[in-house]
């Protein structure tokens, strides 16, 4: 494994490392050499199909499993010799297992992370419970308070629990699927509270997350597990290509855009008899309508650098393609006309006219005087 060392780092910029660890159960090894560096207020995502150990991995740095081999190190303190009273003022953890306490309100809930601060009796003074009402302000559970947490959704209970993270005032923060059961308002609100806490807090976040999309916006590192192996280390924009999600997560339908960081459904099958002849991301909604209806077609004339292309590529049967920033050449127009006239449909949008893409507006006229083929201009 190759230590991504970063950008602007040099090894004492390193808050949290692992060198060549080795995580498993019960004596048996599942991922080994794993490498990881991460300075103050980095966040690092562990992504990859259900099963392939990224629990294992956040269970064995936060000290829930025996390490198997290899060195886990905060600061300078190597885990093992940290105590769980050391660990509990440094760490936070919030796992995908529930909690299940009886009879305790959501903010009896955030205050047990002000324990590794309070004395034996663990009785709360005036700047725990200051720091209790910021931690639920924040992700938003102040108004949950006196409510029993036995009587929450899973969604308010994880933010319940993530307050209860934060209340804790760790140096490092570990997640295991937190955006789990939250809609997409509290995913990306909790992804920016993260963020904010990050870079501003200097927290360090090790988490899981299953939106690879999420992922690559929010993290700085990346970690790729799948079957026992620890694919690769680094930046999400050297990693997340096309070609290595579909190995990550063995899928050969639909695709990955590395570019906008979503997941698109495959193309619609067969023949297109049904052309759309777009511009600057006006197809977009009219590419998705026909792939809802299963219907395939083709996209042109575009230029190589419009938006629509991007999603042309994946949902499009053929996509007739220029260079960017030239007159509409002769060669690419007869390709063009060719696909309109063999066309039974031919959709259109509201196209900004300029010099450059001046000669659509002729495929259009010639179009529109074959009667064999319906013409629809959607705005």
């Amino acid at each position: 494994m190759v230590i991504v060392k970063g950008r602007n780092h040099n090894m004492a910029d390193y808050y949290f490392r692992t060198e060549d660890l080795k995580v498993g159960y019960e004596g048996r090894a599942l991922l080994e050499g794993i490498d990881i560096c991460l300075g103050r207020g980095e966040i690092l995502t562990l992504v990859g199909p259900n099963g392939a150990g990224k629990s294992t991995i956040l269970k064995s740095i936060t000290k829930q499993l025996r390490l198997l081999g290899g060195r886990v190190i905060i600061g300078e303190k190597e885990l093992p010799k940290l105590t769980y009273q050391e660990l509990s003022r440094k760490m936070a953890v919030v796992l995908t297992e529930r909690v299940r306490p009886e009879l305790m309100t959501c903010r009896d809930i955030v205050a047990t992370g002000r324990y590794p601060y309070t004395g034996r009796l663990g009785i709360l003074g005036r700047e725990d419970e200051e720091k209790v009402d910021e931690a639920m302000e924040l992700v938003k559970v102040k108004e949950l308070g006196s409510r029993l947490f036995t009587a929450l959704s899973d969604g308010q209970k994880q933010r319940v629990l993530l307050a209860r993270a934060i209340c804790q005032e760790p140096e490092i923060l570990v997640l295991d699927e937190p955006t789990s059961f939250l809609d997409i308002k509290y995913k990306l609100e909790l992804l920016a509270v993260l963020r904010k806490m990050a870079k501003e807090r200097g927290i360090t976040v090790i988490m899981s997350l299953h939106e690879i999309d999420l992922a690559g916006k929010v993290s700085d590192k990346v970690m790729p597990v799948k079957a026992g192996c620890v694919y690769d280390y680094g930046y999400p924009e050297d990693i997340f290509r096309e070609e290595f999600i579909r190995q990550l997560y063995d899928f050969d339908k639909g695709s990955f855009d590395p570019v906008f960081g979503s997941i698109e459904l495959p193309k619609a099958e067969g023949e297109a008899e049904t052309m759309v002849i777009s511009a600057c991301g006006r197809g977009i909604p009219v590419y998705r309508r026909l792939q809802k209806e299963g219907i395939p077609f083709i996209a042109g004339i575009l230029y190589r650098n419009d938006v629509d292309c991007r999603l042309a590529r994946y949902l499009a049967r053929r996509v007739i393609l220029e260079e960017p920033f030239r007159p509409i050449s002769d060669p690419v127009y007869r390709e063009a006309k060719e696909a309109a006239l063999k066309s039974r449909k031919v959709i259109y949008t509201d196209i900004p006219w300029g010099s450059c893409n001046e000669r659509l507006r002729e495929l259009l006229e010639e179009v529109r005087l074959r009667e064999e083929i319906v013409c629809e201009y959607i705005p």
